[in-house]
C-alpha cells in the first residue's frame, strides 16, 4: 500500500477491482484470451463540453460513459456528478456493474457514467444545462436497446427526467426506456427509490436464516445515512432489530438502547445532517464500524474496512450497501474471524434489479403494483443469494469470491456462446 505523509493511502477502487478480478479468474482457470477480454472495457467515451453558468461565464466540463461489457445484453449503470470523478473510477464501477447484473442474472451488461463537477455549488438551472449537454454528448452510445443510464451519486429522478427529455427531443418522440430511476409521472417504477436498501435487507434475511440468527432483537449498525443506509436502517427496525448507531458523512450517533430511525430520518431531512440530534452519544465513522453488533451495513463510500481496522470489527454479518467498502486484505481477516460478508455486487443489486423492472415496464407499456415489484425483487435476491451461497460452500471460498465467480462465469459463457465477430 502506498504511503503519503507517513500514513498508508488506500488503493483506488480501480486497482482493488482489478486485483479481485485477477484473483477470481485464477480460481476459475479462465483462458488468457478470455481474461484479457473481460479485464478491460469494450468502449470508453470521454467528452469535454461547455455549459453556460448563471453568471454568463462559459465553463468546460469533462464527462465519461464507459461500457464494460454487453455480451449478455444492453449496458446498464448509473451517472454520478462529483468533483473527484475520473476515468479510472468510472471504469471500475462499470466492471462492477457487469458482475452485479450477472450475479442476479439480469439480461444486461455493465456501464457507468459521470461528470466531474461540484453539484452542491451549482444552481438548479446550471445542473439542468449541464445534464442536457452531457446527455447530448453521450447520446451516440446510449439508448433503450444499447445503454440505459440511471441515478447515482448526486443525481436523482429529476436528472433522469432531463436526460430522458433531451434524448427524446433528438428522436422526435418520447423514449421513456432510455433511462431508469425516473419520476413516476414519466414512466418510473413503484418501489425504485427503496430498491437498493430493500434488496440489501432481503439478503440480510437470508444470511440470518443461514446463520440461525434472529433479526428480531439483533443489534444493527448502519454507516451512511443516505437513501440506501436510511431505508436499510428503517427496514431492519421494522423487522425487530435494534438499530444502535447510524452515521452520515459528518458524524455518527449511538444509543445502546436503540435509536428511533423514522425520527432520525425526519431530522436529517429537515437539517441536512445528523449533527445536533438529541439524547445520543457522538462518534466517528471509524468508531461506529467497531461497535459490538450483529449486523453491520456499510452504506457510505469505498475502503472503510481495511487491514488497519478489520480485526476490531465485531459484527456477525456485514451487508455491503456501498460499492467497495471492504478491501481485499480486510476480507481475509474477516473471513478468518468468521464474519459473514454479503458482498456489494450481491447486497446492493436491488437497485439495478428494480431498474430492470422499470425498463421492462417501459418497453411493454404496462406497469406492475408495488406489491408485485417487491415480490419479484425478493424472489430475485433470494435466488441469487442461494446461488452464491452454494458456490461458497462447494468451493470453500468466501461469499465475495463466490459472487465474482458466478458473475464472471456467466459473462464468459455468454462470450463463448456468441463467438468472435467476424
Amino acid at each position: 500500500m502506498p504511503i503519503q505523509n507517513g500514513a498508508p493511502v488506500p488503493e483506488s477502487l480501480y486497482v482493488t477491482t482489478l486485483r479481485q478480478f485477477d484473483r477470481v479468474t485464477d480460481k476459475l482457470g479462465l483462458k488468457p484470451g478470455m481474461r484479457d477480454r473481460l479485464r478491460v472495457p469494450e468502449r470508453e467515451l470521454t467528452v469535454h463540453f461547455p455549459v453556460m453558468m448563471d453568471s454568463g461565464e462559459i465553463k468546460i466540463f469533462v464527462g465519461y460513459r464507459v461500457q464494460h461489457d454487453t455480451a449478455r445484453g444492453p449496458a446498464k449503470g448509473g451517472i454520478r456528478y462529483h468533483p473527484q470523478v475520473d476515468l479510472e473510477e468510472i471504469q471500475a464501477l462499470a466492471a462492477l456493474m457487469t458482475w452485479k447484473t450477472a450475479v442476479v442474472n439480469l439480461p444486461y451488461g455493465g456501464a457507468k457514467g459521470g461528470v466531474q463537477c461540484s453539484p452542491k455549488e451549482m444552481s438548479r438551472r446550471e445542473l439542468e444545462r449541464l445534464t442536457r449537454r452531457y446527455t447530448t454528448e453521450i447520446s451516440v452510445i446510449i439508448g433503450p436497446e444499447k445503454d440505459i443510464p440511471a441515478p447515482d451519486v448526486y443525481t436523482d429522478a429529476q436528472v433522469m427526467a432531463w436526460m430522458m427529455d433531451t434524448y427524446s427531443m433528438t428522436r422526435g418522440y418520447s423514449v421513456p426506456g432510455v433511462v431508469t430511476g425516473k419520476p413516476l409521472e414519466l414512466g418510473g417504477s413503484l418501489g425504485r427509490r427503496e430498491a437498493a436498501a430493500r434488496g440489501c435487507f432481503f439478503t440480510i434475511q437470508e444470511a440470518a436464516r443461514h446463520l440461525s440468527l434472529q433479526i428480531e432483537g439483533a443489534r444493527a449498525v448502519v454507516q451512511g445515512f443516505g437513501n440506501v443506509g436510511s431505508i436499510a436502517a428503517k427496514l431492519l427496525q421494522e423487522a425487530g432489530a435494534q438499530v444502535i448507531a447510524v452515521s452520515d458523512s459528518r458524524v455518527g450517533i449511538h444509543n445502546e438502547k436503540g435509536l428511533n430511525v423514522p425520527q432520525i430520518i425526519d431530522y436529517k431531512e429537515k437539517t441536512g445532517s445528523l449533527e445536533g440530534y438529541p439524547q445520543v452519544s457522538y462518534l466517528s465513522n471509524q468508531e461506529l464500524l467497531e461497535l459490538s453488533c450483529d449486523i453491520l451495513v456499510p452504506a457510505a463510500i469505498e475502503n472503510q474496512i481495511t487491514a488497519e481496522n478489520a480485526a476490531r470489527i465485531k459484527a456477525k454479518i456485514i451487508a455491503e450497501g456501498a460499492n467497495g467498502p471492504t478491501t481485499p486484505e480486510a476480507d481475509e481477516i474477516l473471513f478468518d474471524q468468521g464474519v459473514f460478508i454479503i458482498p456489494d455486487i450481491l447486497a446492493n443489486a436491488g437497485g439495478v434489479t428494480v431498474s430492470y423492472f422499470e425498463w421492462v415496464q417501459n418497453l411493454q407499456e404496462f406497469f406492475w403494483t408495488e406489491v408485485e415489484i417487491n415480490e419479484k425483487l425478493q424472489a430475485t435476491m433470494t435466488r441469487s443469494f442461494q446461488e452464491v451461497l452454494q458456490i461458497s460452500q462447494q468451493e470453500r471460498v468466501n461469499m465475495r469470491t463466490a459472487a465474482w465467480m458466478l458473475g464472471i462465469h456467466r459473462v464468459a459463457r455468454a462470450i463463448e456462446l456468441r463467438g468472435i465477430y467476424p
